[in-house]
């Protein structure tokens, strides 16, 4: 297992209908060579695929809300799973009317299983998801035209690198080893009290993904991901469509800056492009304008290493 990936895949970068330029959304992240993703849209078990994401690696699934263009995949998706013998346990995160329309098709589709399918319902308020040894999923609120929610995933707080020249020094027994990494001071045999700070550096960064699916622009979502390092934000417009974009839920690549702005992102990412525009470098350019980090306008097959 590689202790140290924190990497986003896109699949899919499209909005509602696939186009020869873009699939509906869908994407993975890859933590520790364990695969989360993050809607399914039609197309999905191509790109994983395509993309070389390995279909045993799948342990949790991630619905955003239950527009086709986001959960039409999933049916097909699973049924794959059980023709291929996969020994392995699936959780499908969605809201009570999504677990129902899915047990439904796979009592009809799919009678036996090789793998271990479980449902977990979502708020649509929000709350925690997932809580894990090395890191955290929690739903919040987005602003669609049905029940829809974002995702953050999380790692938990790292552990203090040791330094190695002070351990050997000190000669501190390897029982007091994981409560230094902790943060614990050391008392020495003869009295002295070694500080934490004496023994260990600054621990890396945890980082932090989050994924504002389909929401008009609100500051609300702005304050749910504050202080995540990158954040995905749906961009179905440029700002001459601003007008049609609130009435269908939906937001401009310039409000995704203006709320990555607010957020105190370091990189905004970009996508579910409607099918009306044909260059998507004018999103990236649009959402300058309002965000000062980096600005990445997602592709299908586009891989963003966090760590």
């Amino acid at each position: 297992m590689d202790m140290a990936k924190f990497q986003i895949n896109y699949l899919g970068c499209g909005s509602a209908t696939p186009t020869e330029r873009h699939l509906p959304s869908c994407q993975v992240i890859d933590f520790r060579d364990r695969l989360f993703m993050i809607d399914c849209g039609e197309g999905a078990q191509l790109q994983l695929r395509r993309m070389h994401l390995k279909f045993s690696r799948l342990s949790h699934i991630f619905i955003s809300h239950l527009h086709g263009d986001h959960f039409l995949g999933l049916p097909g998706l699973l049924s794959t799973l059980a023709l291929h013998s996969v020994d392995s346990s699936v959780t499908v995160h969605t809201f009570p009317e999504g677990i129902e329309i899915l047990r439904r098709l796979m009592r009809m589709f799919c009678h036996d299983t090789s793998f271990a399918l479980h449902y977990e319902p979502v708020d649509p308020a929000g709350g925690l998801v997932l809580d894990e040894r090395s890191f955290t999923v929690r739903a919040f609120p987005l602003y669609h035209r049905v029940p829809c929610v974002g995702y953050v995933f999380e790692e938990k707080p790292k552990e203090r690198h040791l330094r190695g020249d002070m351990i050997r020094f000190l000669n501190i027994p390897v029982s007091r080893i994981k409560d230094i990494k902790a943060g614990a001071d050391y008392l020495a045999p003869d009295g002295r009290l070694w500080l934490n700070s004496e023994l260990t550096t600054d621990p890396d960064p945890a980082m932090s993904y989050a994924y504002c699916s389909d929401t008009r622009f609100d500051m609300r979502v702005a304050e749910a991901v504050r202080g995540v390092d990158t954040v995905y934000h749906e961009s179905t417009y440029l700002s001459d469509w601003e007008h049609k974009a609130a009435p269908r839920g939906h937001s401009t690549a310039a409000q995704a800056g203006m709320i990555a702005e607010a957020a105190g992102a370091r990189r905004l990412v970009l996508g579910h492009y409607s099918k009306s525009y044909d260059d998507d470098s004018l999103f990236a350019r649009e959402a300058a304008t309002t965000f000062s980090g980096e600005i990445i306008a997602a592709r299908e097959g586009l891989r963003i290493d966090l760590l």
